[in-house]
């Protein structure tokens, strides 16, 4: 006989004496678990479904191990300064042996262990201080983490790519492409003047283009224009 079930989301198809990881159950290893959810069950080719469950049936099972699977690590990169985020995460399991798959209301050899009773009240107020110890040092970690990532941001921030020349600067959203937007980002960076963008090198536009939402054939563009410009 097998039985389907569903548990942390996720459904499996069991017999009795399988081996499963699943996510992860409050429970002790030993214990005897009740999974209420079953949506079928059948022998050969004789199967039942439920609507969604199945009235009056019933999976226990023994908790065998807790653990956790393997680190799932997350990169992402955009082409801005700094912008990168690296999460790591690691589920945490539960293996359980599969006892008994019961129908019609039928009652567990073994009797599930009462969640109320997991943990006596010494035993809860000691997990909490562990937990608040554990987590003491991941919160001051992320705080190092958070201020060393804000630290480069504002000193980019701080440091224009260029250096602005002193006097009027030029009206650049007179160059086709670039608006209002556009020229008080060059401005921020201290691109004021025709001048300077048509003197702009390909190393320059590399530059920009690594640093600003500005891809180097627009650059490019731009300083082609601003030459005709700046003869004027």
């Amino acid at each position: 006989m097998f039985a389907v079930i569903k548990t942390g989301g996720k459904q499996y198809r069991v017999a009795a004496n399988d081996l499963l990881k699943i996510e992860k159950l409050e429970a002790n290893v030993g214990d005897i678990v009740e999974i209420g959810q079953v949506l079928a069950h059948g022998e050969g080719e004789n199967v039942v479904f439920g609507a969604p469950f199945v009235d009056g049936a019933l999976v226990t099972a023994e908790v065998v191990e807790q653990g956790k699977n393997r680190t799932v690590i997350a990169f992402k990169k955009r082409r801005r300064q700094n912008s990168r985020r690296r999460i790591g995460h690691r589920q945490l399991l539960t293996t359980v042996r599969i006892s008994e798959i019961l129908l019609g209301g039928a009652k567990p050899s073994k009797k599930a262990t009462a969640k109320a009773e997991a943990k006596a009240p010494e035993a809860k107020a000691e997990a909490a201080a562990e937990a608040k110890a554990e987590a003491a040092p991941k919160e001051a970690k992320a705080k190092k983490e958070a201020k060393a990532e804000a630290a480069p941001k504002e000193e980019a921030k701080a440091a224009p790519l260029f250096k602005a020349p002193k006097g009027e600067p030029d009206d650049l959203t007179v160059i086709k492409g670039i608006g209002p937007v556009a020229a008080k980002d060059l401005a921020e960076q201290g691109i004021v003047t025709f001048a300077q963008l048509a003197k702009l090198t390909d190393k320059d536009v590399a530059k920009i283009d690594e640093h600003m939402p500005f891809s180097a054939d627009q650059i490019k563009d731009w300083r082609e224009q601003a030459k005709e410009l700046a003869k004027k």
